[in-house]
């Protein structure tokens, strides 16, 4: 882990013990659940490490990324026998005029939600965080999961993760691509784009991309802050990849990061004037050729609406949809949240958000995006 997140952070805002202890186990011993504290993280990741369907957002360092990126507080209610972590569920808060207050697992990433040795820890962890969620005066705790445990629950279903199963080479790799494919990324190599992959060297770079991007798509930009902390937090698994023009403009970039045996876009832009270079094909090409190189078994293309274009592009590459589950405890009346961009409520917003200049949206944009999940 990188040197540079402070270790002074509280464990977490708000302690107390599930007061409903749940039989479990052939040993008879109950499950007790409670707020993990600062001292209680070591084992955590362990856990965290030692499970097999865990996602780098599960490790405990992300509460210091979030912390000091977005001024969120992180918690996990943990599942406890005899001593040890059964399971539990990573949280952010977060809380806003605009936007709300309400807990999520987890925002500004892919993946979160319950992390368990026996789904039925699912019901008592839920039930710790609802008391967690009453004292926070939250109106709703959304969990998104790749599986179905909380059937009780409203559920949106709509988002898929694209995965692809890699090949041991890279020349195994580009021939099972359909032709025209195979002809975009050639021109991308045509047009003499350059590939750089490095850390924290290629930052500017890649946020002068990513956030010209996201103004453009009329969505503020998270901090640049954000990035670093990642960056620096995961030396061994985060890269940054540039595609640039042989006068040294970047025009694509894109953010990996690797767990395991999976390499992960989360974050990728490119801009939309140089599209005939297909420096877009260029970027994701490079992407799954390092995916290769570094032995990676799957790579990630991240999360997309089903259907939608996004989803498609990654389809072309042979990815297949990762079912995506977001179930929510709502604490009021009112239906699911639609903190997105296809609420009607935003449209106005979002137009809007597509032509200040730059500089005003990288300025103003971080200060919003801390409470967008």
């Amino acid at each position: 882990m990188g040197g540079k997140i402070s270790n002074n952070l509280s464990a977490s805002r708000v302690t107390f013990e599930s007061s409903h202890p749940v039989e479990m186990g052939k040993s008879g011993n109950s499950i007790q659940c409670r707020i993990l504290g600062e001292v209680d993280f070591p084992a955590w990741d362990r856990f965290v490490n030692g499970h097999p369907k865990a996602s780098i957002y599960h490790l405990s360092v992300w509460r210091h990324i979030l912390q000091q990126a977005f001024g969120k507080s992180w918690y996990v209610a943990g599942a406890f026998q005899d001593g040890e972590i059964r399971g539990g569920i990573p949280v952010v808060h977060l809380k806003s005029l605009f936007f709300g207050n309400f807990l999520v697992s987890m925002p500004y990433v892919n993946y979160g939600g319950l992390l368990a040795d026996d789904d039925t820890l699912g019901d008592p962890l839920l039930d710790h965080l609802i008391q967690l969620g009453e004292k926070l005066k939250v109106s709703y705790i959304e969990f998104r999961h790749i599986q179905s445990f909380y059937s009780q629950l409203p559920v949106r279903d709509e988002k898929v993760s694209m995965w692809l199963s890699l090949p041991g080479t890279v020349a195994e790799l580009f021939q099972v691509f359909p032709s025209k494919l195979r002809a975009q990324v050639r021109k991308g190599e045509k047009n003499a784009l350059g590939v750089r992959i490095g850390q924290v060297e290629l930052l500017d770079e890649f946020y002068e991309v990513f956030a010209r991007n996201m103004r453009d798509l009329g969505t503020p930009v998270y901090s640049k802050t954000f990035f670093r902390l990642i960056l620096e937090t995961f030396p061994a698994g985060a890269r940054l990849v540039v595609i640039n023009k042989k006068s040294d403009l970047p025009v694509a970039a894109g953010f990996l990061l690797g767990y395991r045996d999976r390499l992960e876009i989360p974050w990728a832009s490119s801009l939309r004037q140089y599209n005939s270079l297909q420096g877009n094909m260029y970027l994701y090409w490079n992407c799954l050729k390092f995916a290769c190189e570094q032995g990676y078994r799957i790579f990630d293309f991240g999360r997309s609406t089903f259907g939608s274009s996004t989803f498609k592009f990654k389809e072309q590459w042979g990815a297949q949809p990762i079912q995506h589950y977001w179930h929510y405890h709502l604490n009021s009346s009112v239906g699911l949240p639609k903190l997105n961009p296809q609420n009607p409520k935003f449209f106005l917003a979002i137009q809007l958000w597509k032509q200040i200049p730059l500089w005003i949206s990288k300025r103003v944009g971080p200060a919003l995006a801390r409470h967008l999940p």
